[in-house]
């Protein structure tokens, strides 16, 4: 899956350095935002499509659908966004940057639904543009705290580093 989205986007840089030579540069700059957002997209559409099937075509009951749906999109947005988005190919911290991942995704829930309601009550705001803007909210506060925190390759190397060094002072 990764290959295969590797070789569209350097598809999609070869027709735009073809077609758009003035988008090119934005388009190189801005790669890693492009590839979260992807990455996200593919996550959703992974869970929307999971959810209508499990739930139309085997009968599952929709709540149990929902919860088995977001477990699969969990781990292919993870694997997306570290593999892909943030070119992070550690294997020393996969642990605790599911864990970690999976505390910021339970809490993007709650402050989605926070927000949500707030929105949507509060500043009486349709259903669909308070999900869209909260929505944007929570992606763009989710992409810096991937970055910065999740999947800081200098973090892992550090670590690792420190690790190493911490062992070769003890022999």
């Amino acid at each position: 899956m990764i290959h295969f989205l590797r070789a569209c986007e350097d598809h999609c840089h070869r027709l735009a350095e073809t077609h758009l030579p003035w988008c090119a540069p934005f388009m190189r700059r801005h790669a890693r935002v492009w590839r979260y957002l992807v990455s996200g997209g593919s996550a959703a559409a992974v869970d929307l499509g999971l959810l209508y099937a499990l739930t139309e075509w085997l009968g599952l009951h929709y709540l149990f659908s929902a919860a088995l749906a977001f477990i699969v999109a969990f781990f292919v947005s993870f694997f997306l966004q570290k593999f892909w988005t943030f070119q992070d190919h550690s294997v020393e911290r996969v642990r605790s940057q599911v864990a970690l991942y999976f505390v910021i995704a339970v809490a993007n829930l709650g402050l989605n639904t926070l927000l949500m309601y707030l929105f949507v009550e509060h500043l009486h705001l349709w259903y669909l543009t308070a999900q869209v803007i909260v929505g944007a909210l929570l992606a763009c506060g989710s992409f810096f705290i991937s970055k910065h925190i999740v999947f800081n390759t200098l973090r892992t190397t550090n670590r690792c580093e420190n690790t190493n060094e911490e062992k070769s002072s003890r022999i």
